[in-house]
């Protein structure tokens, strides 16, 4: 067992309290997301053992592996990563949140693919909040088209938007971007879009502005697990 592990989990959840507290935000009301694509199912077995439960995979066929080993363990698992078209059928069946849509067809495929036997599949839009031409995701003026051709799926749930921004120097500026993921969640929400409440934002290096501009859900990973291990690659994807 790695024992820095649950003391790094400790911590996390220790900071994200106190922000919580700073920004006056509902205690509780912020989710830890650990980061594990890459590491090994220990690290996923040491990290439950602290408590934790979401776990967020990039690589389908890693992630898939991991279910797979970790099955009488009660986990939650969140898709983070691109999504490839012939991909769809092994996050539908097998996550319970997807990050990622950045696409119609993707939401389509994953409502139709989805087991009846689940709950509906919770999904997040995946906006490029700086229209990064590396970056997958919508541009925050194609969220709300977006979200009105696929609100009403019947095996998905519309649950939210999730941004990585580009790195931001400092705590302002850091929170700039965040703020735009907010108000446009907001504004679904004003439009009678009342499943999207959750803000997917906010990482090792930024998760305290994240939770000033109101994140829901932050995806940690290096903190809790350092450095990522290179065993996948996009290719495995």
């Amino acid at each position: 067992m790695n024992a820095s592990i649950p003391e790094n989990i400790r911590e996390v959840r220790h900071q994200i309290s106190e922000f919580e507290d700073t920004y006056q935000r509902p205690n509780g009301s912020v989710n830890l997301l650990a980061v594990s694509k890459t590491h090994p199912t220990q690290c996923i077995i040491d990290a439950h053992a602290a408590g934790q439960k979401a776990f967020g995979e990039n690589y389908v066929q890693e992630a898939l592996d991991k279910i797979s080993a970790l099955q009488e363990y009660d986990l939650e698992w969140h898709f983070i990563g691109p999504i490839q078209s012939n991909k769809t059928k092994a996050l539908a069946e097998n996550f319970d949140w997807v990050h990622s849509v950045d696409r119609s067809k993707i939401a389509r495929r994953l409502s139709e693919q989805r087991p009846v036997n689940l709950a509906p599949l919770k999904i997040l839009l995946q906006v490029n909040l700086d229209d990064e031409p590396s970056k997958a995701g919508i541009a925050l003026n194609e969220i709300k088209m977006l979200a009105n051709e696929i609100k009403d799926l019947a095996n998905i749930e519309l649950s939210g938007l999730m941004a990585i921004p580009a790195p931001g120097k400092d705590l302002d500026s850091q929170r700039l971007g965040f703020r735009l993921l907010a108000q446009a969640k907001d504004d679904l929400q004003a439009q009678g879009i009342r499943t999207c409440q959750h803000l997917s934002m906010g990482m090792s290096s930024d998760f305290e502005a994240a939770i000033a501009e109101g994140a829901t859900i932050v995806r940690i990973g290096s903190t809790i697990f350092g450095p990522r291990k290179q065993i996948y690659s996009e290719l495995d994807n």
